[in-house]
């Protein structure tokens, strides 16, 4: 089973909020749950329907608080998605980081996990918050075609 795909407790994700000092609130849990048991990072719309879908009421500005939060928290991290909608994965392994391959055909994102996404050597008293590398192309369902038809 690949690593996104593990179910997670709500034990779980009520710890790590509460471990941050945040509020419990039944919207953060579901998030985290739904990041959790992902194979790829979520859209704030994916995300909202995985919500929907489970009969968890609420509305986009508490998802978008909720989302701002857990990035902010270091639950979460936000990568950059096509058409400047951002996309959310959950945080994994502490300092971890991975490439991610953008689709831009149909707007998949799909983790790299054995693509290291380091930071290069920085000059003196310079510091890393993030390092992101996104490569972009056409995925094995929309084939080349699809990346050489966007270009005309």
């Amino acid at each position: 089973m690949p690593p996104h795909a593990q179910p997670a407790a709500a034990d779980s994700a009520r710890e790590l909020i509460a471990a941050r000092g945040g509020r419990v609130t039944r919207t953060r849990v579901a998030v985290i749950e739904a990041l959790q048991r992902s194979a790829h990072p979520l859209s704030h719309d994916e995300i909202g329907a995985t919500l929907d879908g489970a009969g968890i009421g609420h509305d986009r500005v508490t998802l978008y608080r909720a989302l701002d939060w857990l990035v902010e928290q270091g639950i979460a991290q936000r990568i950059a998605g096509g058409e400047r909608a951002w996309r959310f994965e959950i945080r994994r392994d502490g300092d971890h980081r991975h490439a991610h391959f953008h689709c831009e055909r149909c707007g998949q994102i799909v983790c790299l996990e054995d693509v290291p996404a380091a930071a290069p050597a920085l000059p003196a008293g310079f510091a890393v918050a993030r390092a992101e590398l996104v490569l972009h192309g056409a995925c094995a369902d929309c084939g080349r075609a699809g990346v050489e038809g966007k270009k005309e």
